[in-house]
């Protein structure tokens, strides 16, 4: 049963009050409602947490500034069994909770799920680029290098036993890192990691409006990288993985 299955919604914020109200209207109107939503605010300076706590919302606060330690903040207060994360301008169809219960719900050996970006504002150009180009680019190269799909973090869910697992691992404490991005890296070879791409959400193409925020956004990327090198080399990842299917043991 799907119903047997609770949603935490996580998302974390700042100074986004316009666009976290229009997230959270979306998310009022899902066939299958958040048993909880979770808005992290991060040292917002404008209306956000009035918008919050207008639609109901949980507000948790985190004070240091960074999307990796906001983030974790609001998984570390989520209580469902699956916690779904957006960010506040990510605009979810009216069943993305729904198909993301159902995917748990018929995979008990799911662990991780991650869908699609489909770009708004801007212009078709840039957001053209940032599917298939940003996005696509991610995919190509970051999932042989990890053995699975890297997560995305505006449209992505997990089971909060899996985050229990790895919230003391994750890089938490960096600023310039895509926290997305380091906990694919912390995701372990014996869990499951699911790219949906029918499961997606509508996301503001402004990180790639100018070359300033697409520059911002590219140089956050090796940084990451670097966090897990060389101990998370492709060849070990891929080892690793291919013993926890095969229940080999680790050579040594």
């Amino acid at each position: 049963m799907t119903d047997a299955l609770s949603v935490s919604v996580v998302i974390p914020v700042r100074n986004d009050a316009r666009l976290l109200e229009v997230c959270l209207r979306a998310l009022d109107q899902q066939t299958r409602r958040a048993d909880e939503v979770i808005v992290v605010d991060n040292g917002s300076t404008d209306d956000t947490v009035t918008v919050a706590l207008r639609y109901g919302t949980r507000v948790v606060s985190e004070p240091v500034p960074g999307i990796p330690q906001a983030a974790s903040a609001g998984y570390d207060a989520a209580s469902g069994d699956i916690i779904a994360r957006l960010d506040a301008d990510s605009r979810p169809g009216p069943d993305w909770i729904e198909r993301i219960v159902e995917r748990f719900a018929y995979r008990p050996d799911l662990d991780f799920l991650t869908g699609d970006p489909r770009f708004y504002g801007s212009n078709p150009l840039v957001r053209w680029m940032g599917e298939h180009l940003y996005i696509g680019g991610m995919y190509a190269v970051l999932t042989p290098f990890l053995g699975h799909a890297p997560l995305f973090g505006s449209n992505m869910a997990m089971r909060t036993d899996a985050w229990r697992m790895l919230s003391g691992e994750v890089h938490r404490d960096e600023q310039n890192i895509h926290d997305d991005f380091d906990l694919s890296f912390h995701v372990r070879p014996d869990m499951t990691v699911l790219r949906d791409r029918g499961i997606v959400v509508d996301v503001s193409a402004r990180p790639f409006q100018d070359w300033a925020s697409l520059r911002r956004r590219l140089s956050f990327v090796l940084p990451t990288v670097r966090l897990h090198l060389p101990q998370e080399a492709p060849h070990r990842r891929r080892q690793a993985r291919r013993r926890a299917r095969t229940g080999s043991p680790a050579a040594g």
